[in-house]
């Protein structure tokens, strides 16, 4: 994988460096305690309220009149072909394939703010990529998710949004 793909997906956390091997085995030495890891932020029963604060804080900044409704509508419409594939499943869980399906929204949300500085100040703001990798597996969580970018696009169109 070369450019901008392989780029996207490393920042996604699909793809992990690897440490270049020594010439010569080190002795060898007592495991190194693993850095705590960060919680992955929970969206709460707010998250209506929380969508209405981005999108005003945002709308305050330079780059909210670059960023148009058809940029959000482009996010919410990956979030949405998987939602009809979650509502048909009745199981608590997400099934193999829609968490690729995750996994492929987040590559590509990731390309996208790589393509245009509006676009990742928004995600940045929206926290839209520590969300979607908290998801896993839940079903609940995701159907959280698509309601929360639903209201992330109406106060986008609220507040002034430019079309």
């Amino acid at each position: 994988m070369q450019g901008d793909m392989y780029i996207a997906m490393k920042k996604a956390g699909l793809i992990k460096d690897e440490a270049p091997k020594p010439a010569a085995a080190p002795a060898p030495r007592a495991p190194a305690a693993a850095p705590p890891q960060q919680a992955l932020p929970v969206l709460g029963d707010d998250y209506v309220d929380q969508a209405e604060q981005v999108i005003r804080d945002f709308s305050q900044e330079k780059n909210f009149r670059f960023f148009t409704t058809s940029k959000i509508r482009n996010i919410l419409s990956m979030v949405s072909d998987l939602y009809s594939q979650v509502t048909l499943n009745n199981t608590g869980t997400l099934t193999a394939d829609m968490q690729d399906s995750l996994r492929s929204m987040r590559v590509r949300l990731v390309y996208e703010c790589g393509r245009e500085r509006a676009v990742n100040d928004f995600v940045q703001r929206a926290q839209l990529l520590p969300y979607l990798q908290g998801i896993g597996n839940d079903r609940q969580k995701f159907l959280r998710f698509a309601r929360y970018m639903e209201a992330l696009v109406a106060y986008h169109r609220y507040h002034g949004g430019k079309d």
